[in-house]
């Protein structure tokens, strides 16, 4: 006799698709229906992963490093396979609407959107401190809450992540200071996490004094 069975990674065997016909052609309407809901559940339990979206500028997309060596891929190793997680980052992009470059106005917005995650983490802000965009920051809250809204009103319910900018070193490229970043980006960013019932990522505080980062 022939036993049809397969293993699922988890080292867990079932029995295989010629003995589950055998057993449901021999159950009653009841139980059919029964097996069929159970036979769904665990192939959700099996196939689903929690699905984590990272979005954010340069921090995040971090085109100088390797795929590998990005923080979203490290992520990925330390979570393991029951979790997935992606890259959205976008260099240069704002938060801002009305910044010179908005990420809510990008395909990639399209796309992280549609993929229905899980769990958010969000890191922009720093490029909305240049001045040439820091100009509307009268709108940063009101836009933040709206960027969380469109992932919170998917149908995930995704749990959301924002995070504090990482400090801004001296000699450093873009036209900004750590003061804006400290004294009025933050505070605005724990006032959106507050509002959105969101978590805040700290990565100022420990990276201050850090230059090598």
């Amino acid at each position: 006799m022939v036993v049809d069975t397969s293993c699922h990674s988890r080292n867990v065997c079932t029995p295989g698709y010629l003995g589950l016909i055998k057993i449901f052609i021999k159950m009653g309407v009841i139980k059919k229906i029964v097996f069929l809901s159970l036979l769904t559940i665990v192939s959700i339990i099996f196939q689903a992963q929690t699905r984590i979206a990272c979005v954010g500028n340069s921090i995040t997309e971090n085109t100088a490093l390797s795929n590998d060596d990005k923080y979203p891929a490290i992520l990925q190793r330390l979570l393991g396979d029951e979790y997935e997680v992606r890259n959205y980052g976008l260099s240069a992009r704002t938060l801002l609407k009305k910044g010179d470059h908005p990420y809510s106005k990008e395909d990639k917005y399209k796309e992280v959107l549609n993929w229905n995650p899980n769990i958010v983490i969000i890191k922009l802000g720093t490029n909305d401190g240049k001045a040439n965009n820091w100009k509307h920051k009268a709108d940063f809250e009101k836009d933040y809450i709206e960027f969380i809204d469109s992932f919170k009103n998917l149908p995930s319910n995704p749990q959301i992540f924002v995070c504090y900018p990482i400090p801004v070193v001296e000699d450093n490229f873009l036209p900004l200071s750590d003061t804006l970043v400290t004294r009025e980006m933050m505070p605005m960013i724990k006032n959106v996490a507050k509002k959105t019932n969101s978590r805040i990522i700290d990565l100022h505080t420990p990276l201050v004094g850090k230059s090598y980062f």
